[in-house]
């Protein structure tokens, strides 16, 4: 394939990775511990956890899944918020040679079951908070260990500390449950302390993650990723900032879920490689209390989706943080608005740049130049990857013209777990993965995304996407948040309907109609405006257009 783009890589970005220089996690986290073991690895709340307590912890850890019955190859579902148990948890269980399933905290008790049935995980680790719900779906699945943590175990704070994480779950004591025989973290920790720890031999080949899809088309689906797939991500991350970022010391903030595969990878296993402080935030939606702590440390890297910096830019005390250190303010998960990019350059004097990528890619594979201008593309293919715009037929459409969007490289998930059927329907011949995305390359390489196939709005038979009619909108100055989704209608099949959150009480649905029209064909025009006090987000902070669907 004719890699044109890479003539528009930054300088000292290269055209390929070695995978042979990182071939699996544990092999990540035992340079990261040799080379930096007495650096800060983790801070949160103001209590640090350096490498070498990392290496101590994760050995230990390991060393009592390995007494639990646990071999290399069995999976364990870690149900856990930005905690400092997480890390430990994660490469603990990788360094014994066990897949991780990352579950989402706030799941219910039928979104667990599933997980887990289809995971056939033997294991949970799960903070107290959430325990309650491990207890509905105890009964009902093959589960042979549970540990529990609190959120203070590691803070030194008393067990009645409770973390106002859940909004779901605001209570003033933790919900009771009693689950037989579960475990404690604490106690798993200290006896792994006197245990021994088998040697495991881990390849790139081998698991490393269960990493579920958020089940935007219907029922959640595993992707397979292998250690040589996230390995492979890390080394494509880390050349990507060639030049930006070195290996001395620095920090940088996560205030999106390690469980998500974004921050999972670009936040706690690339700059795990750096040997950088990891800032853990535990509850992001807690605003003030984020910008308190971005006042607190000097930041060079930060990550995050368009809702979240939308709200930071609306949080009071935002403007004055010392955004001097910041190097790279990284936007993915969801289209970012060139408005809210706009006001974050405004702001805080520096770059909001957007990437993309999926679960099933590690999950980067197109990222833009760090000192490039917002530019409302997605990036250029990163280092060793491929993308090719495609029709249905999985034919290459030319340069301009708006396709599916599919990946090649060394990134790309080896499949749905259980699920070849479903494996057949993304995977094309010779290992292209079809992204459900769709956009258009221009003569430079850079791509641009409309929007998911299923978000299409057919007007009167012209496409219309979400993304385009939200940017428009959002440039409303009574705009806090919007989301376009179809609404079905007698004479044109569908018309867009637009939910917005208004910053301005006196803003209607006529002066938002009005604004669109200046920018948007007419069939492209939202026909109907409802205002919402919140639009419902997933976990990481996107705007769940499905569930304003079934409200039109």
């Amino acid at each position: 394939m004719n890699r044109f783009w890479l003539k528009s890589y930054p300088p000292g970005v290269p055209a390929e990775i070695d995978p042979a220089r990182l071939t699996s996690l544990a092999e990540l986290l035992r340079q990261a511990c040799t080379t930096y073991r007495d650096r800060p690895a983790y801070e949160q709340m103001g209590r640090l956890m350096t490498f070498g307590q990392l290496d101590e912890l994760t050995r230990d850890f390991a060393a009592w899944l390995q007494s639990a019955g646990m071999v290399k190859g069995d999976r364990i579902a870690i149900m856990l918020p930005n905690t400092l148990q997480y890390p430990i948890a994660l490469f603990g269980a990788l360094r014994a040679g066990l897949v991780v399933v990352n579950t989402n905290p706030l799941y219910t008790a039928r979104e667990l079951r599933h997980q887990l049935e289809d995971s056939g995980a033997k294991a949970i680790l799960v903070l107290e908070n959430f325990a309650h719900v491990v207890q509905e779906v105890a009964g009902h699945i093959r589960i042979e260990k549970v540990l529990v943590t609190a959120a203070g175990d590691l803070l030194g704070l008393p067990k009645s500390w409770i973390v106002n994480y859940v909004v779901r779950h605001r209570r003033k004591q933790v919900p009771e449950w009693h689950i037989p025989g579960a475990v404690s973290f604490r106690e798993a920790l200290r006896s792994g302390r006197s245990l021994p720890l088998s040697p495991v031999d881990i390849g790139s080949d081998d698991l490393a993650f269960l990493q579920y899809t958020g089940g935007t088309t219907g029922v959640a689906k595993g992707a397979m990723l292998t250690h040589g797939n996230v390995s492979a991500n890390v080394l494509q991350a880390e050349a990507w900032l060639a030049g930006r970022f070195s290996h001395e010391a620095g920090v940088l903030i996560t205030a999106i879920p390690l469980y998500h595969i974004f921050a999972l990878s670009a936040n706690c296993l690339l700059f795990a490689r750096l040997g950088w402080k990891n800032v853990l935030i535990i509850n992001a939606r807690d605003f003030p209390s984020l910008v308190k702590e971005m006042k607190r440390q000097p930041f060079a890297f930060f990550t995050g989706v368009n809702t979240l910096f939308n709200a930071l830019l609306n949080t009071p005390g935002f403007a004055s943080v010392d955004f001097s250190h910041l190097q790279v303010t990284l936007g993915g998960g969801m289209a970012v608005q060139e408005s809210v990019a706009r006001r974050w350059k405004e702001v805080t004097g520096k770059i909001l740049t957007q990437a993309w990528g999926l679960t099933e890619t590690s999950p980067a594979a197109a990222i833009n130049p760090t000192t490039e201008e917002f530019n409302g593309s997605i990036g250029l293919p990163i280092p060793s990857s491929e993308l090719a715009i495609k029709d249905d037929q999985g034919q290459d459409l030319p340069l301009g013209q708006a396709g599916e969007i599919c990946v090649r490289g060394p990134q790309v998930m080896r499949g749905y777990w259980n699920r070849p059927d479903e494996t057949a329907k993304v995977m094309l011949p010779g290992g292209w993965l079809r992204t459900g995305d769709v956009g258009y390359m221009d003569e430079r390489g850079y791509v641009f995304l409309q929007d998911r196939k299923k978000d299409l709005i057919l007007v009167s038979g012209f496409n219309v996407y979400p993304n385009e009619v939200e940017a428009v909108a959002a440039t409303h100055p009574g705009v806090l948040e919007c989301a376009a989704v179809a609404q079905p209608d007698e004479h044109s099949g569908e018309v867009v309907a637009l939910y917005v959150v208004p910053k301005d009480p006196s803003l209607t649905e006529r002066d938002l109609i009005e604004h669109c029209r200046k920018s948007l064909a007419g069939y492209k025009v939202p026909r109907h405006v409802y205002f919402r006090k919140e639009l419902p987000k997933s976990n990481v902070g996107k705007i769940l257009r499905k569930e304003l669907r079934g409200n039109t």
